[in-house]
């Protein structure tokens, strides 16, 4: 064991997916624009409504009866997952070093099937990663029930802004079903369920409670970031929307994960306030590479940063304030966009 871990949201640090997402738009007819919906429907119930016991990322849990419609099972989950993982550059790299370095765990909303599927390509270990444990076998409709869950589709994509209707589909009508004894126990790890899952790798560690850097770019990110930050950690929002953005002591915005493994670097061999220090002089100097020098930089590291960013502008790396707020967004927003897809990017 080492003296300090460093915990990534998987999706936006390391891998370009949406799987939920990508599920939906390919077994369910209009299922983009469904997942879409129930997405603003969940930032809603977090963000405006801050409705009791309900976790950021609960669109997984809102998604299932449609997929249970399509008759999804774990086999088509696992199948459709191994086949599309699309990486973020380098994070392999960043994975096989970070395992050398610090205790590495990746803690994510998303299904247990997609995660195993990202560790076997990986080649990182699945008993290191926390995720959103579901059995489709086990969800079953009536065929009474599919007619209703297909008639809630239509009215969803018929009114995508009627929050009312949401509430009594999701809230009222779906909990009367039998599917629900199911659904309803599902522990979703999104928001306050991935800053548990860091409470059990601290423990599990057993380091202290500020050895600990977590890497996130949405909104089920807020609370662990929230937790890093308060408690002297290292917090980051890799090419992050407005919420993690605005819970992030540290930005980072990049093509690659290579930007992310400097930062791993510094702070695995030194503390907190080295990163801060080498953070300020990444954006006072005019020799970058003898900055790494300096800082010792790995050695792979080093190389892979300057190969990479040969002909293109080095990675934004800033801590972030009230005056780089807005332009640091800017930038996040429009590399998110860039190298996920508007589609993905624009998820919460």
């Amino acid at each position: 064991m080492f003296e300090k871990s460093f915990i990534t949201d998987c999706e936006g640090p390391l891998t370009l997916n949406d799987n939920a997402f990508e599920l939906c738009a390919h077994f369910i007819e209009d299922g983009d624009e469904l997942f879409k919906i129930l997405s603003l429907y969940d930032d809603y119930l977090v963000d405006e409504v801050k409705k009791d016991n309900y976790k950021a990322g609960n669109t997984l849990k809102l998604i299932l009866p449609f997929f249970a419609v399509e008759n999804l099972k774990n086999e088509d989950l696992i199948n459709f997952s191994r086949e599309h993982i699309y990486v973020v550059n380098d994070s392999r790299f960043l994975l096989k070093y970070l395992q050398s370095a610090m205790n590495t765990y990746i803690v994510s909303t998303s299904y247990g099937q997609y995660i195993e599927a990202v560790s076997n390509f990986m080649e990182f270990p699945f008993e290191n990663t926390y995720y959103t444990d579901v059995d489709m076998d086990e969800l079953n409709l009536i065929d009474e029930e599919i007619l209703k869950i297909a008639e809630f589709k239509k009215q969803i994509l018929e009114n995508p802004k009627n929050y009312e209707l949401f509430d009594d589909i999701f809230f009222s009508e779906i909990p009367k079903m039998g599917i629900y004894e199911n659904i309803k126990n599902i522990d979703v790890i999104g928001g306050e369920g991935k800053k548990l899952a860091i409470d059990d790798i601290i423990s599990r560690d057993n380091i202290n409670i500020n050895e600990i850097l977590y890497i996130g770019d949405s909104i089920t990110d807020v609370e662990p970031l929230r937790f890093a930050r308060e408690h002297d950690g290292i917090s980051i929002s890799f090419n992050g929307n407005d919420y993690p953005l605005r819970e992030a002591q540290i930005a980072i915005v990049s093509p690659s994960a290579i930007a992310t493994a400097v930062i791993a670097n510094i702070y695995a061999n030194n503390d907190k306030k080295a990163v801060l220090t080498f953070i300020d002089d990444y954006n006072n100097s005019d020799n970058i590479k003898k900055l790494f020098e300096d800082y010792k930089i790995d050695s792979q590291i080093n190389e892979e940063f300057f190969r990479i960013f040969k002909n293109i502008k080095y990675p934004l790396i800033k801590i972030v304030d009230s005056d780089n707020f807005e332009d640091i967004l800017k930038e996040s927003i429009e590399m998110r966009n860039r190298i996920r897809g508007e589609d993905v990017g624009g998820l919460g």
